[in-house]
């Protein structure tokens, strides 16, 4: 049985489409809600915190304390590795497969981090401190594209010198992900997860500012 095919075994059985409530300081409740099990085959031992939400690993971004127009701004999340093995290197790849939306994602895929030479010991702690090839893009998804999939990878680097080419260093779009592994001849993570969010103001609960847009001036591309 391959390794897809246990991980979806798993997500049947923890009933991985539960929705989990959590109480905030000001009294107000969100809810978080985990992914479907079709998507939930993707968590593989790998944890995502970003400021106010913590592990975010297998769930969508909540729709309350515009959490999901937050995200578009926030530095890097701490990604942590717990079973990585103290004495090896890794590497930690983000991409967005579904731009510009998973109906019709003609963008596959989108680099938004690509950090090599990790040590597993830093990996095991969340620390992302090694060579990186592209520099953290947050997320962006563009608006009426409906929910993207943010998906993080882990694999091994057994001491390979790993890099981009100049092409693909033009763009962060329409990335040949397999073509670039096979190169390094990477084969299955090592560890992995994923989230999903939608552009905040595709939100039912959305509600434009009055007197013009909230928009940031340095607004970051949208992916």
């Amino acid at each position: 049985m391959g390794w897809t095919m246990k991980l979806a075994t798993a997500a049947l059985f923890l009933g991985l489409t539960m929705v989990v409530p959590r109480h905030e300081e000001d009294g107000d409740m969100c809810m978080y809600e985990a992914l479907s099990d079709t998507d939930a085959v993707l968590c593989k031992g790998l944890e995502v915190f970003y400021p106010e939400l913590g592990n975010i690993g297998c769930m969508f971004v909540p729709d309350c304390n515009n959490y999901r127009q937050k995200i578009t701004h926030w530095d890097e999340p701490i990604v942590k590795f717990p079973g990585a093995l103290e004495g090896a290197t890794y590497i930690l790849v983000m991409v967005d497969p579904d731009a510009p939306s998973r109906s019709s994602p003609k963008a596959q895929f989108w680099r938004h981090w690509l950090v090599t030479d990790i040590k597993g010991v830093d990996m095991k702690k969340g620390k992302i401190r090694g060579q990186e090839l592209s520099a953290y893009q947050p997320p962006s998804p563009p608006a009426q594209s409906g929910f993207h999939r943010y998906q993080f990878f882990v694999y091994l680097q057994e001491g390979q010198n790993i890099s981009l080419h100049s092409k693909e260093n033009k763009t962060r779009g329409n990335w040949k992900m397999d073509k670039f592994l096979n190169r390094f001849h990477l084969s299955e993570p090592e560890a992995s997860t994923q989230f999903m969010t939608e552009n905040y103001q595709d939100s039912p609960n959305y509600q434009p500012p009055a007197g013009g847009s909230s928009e940031p001036t340095d607004k970051p591309k949208q992916s």
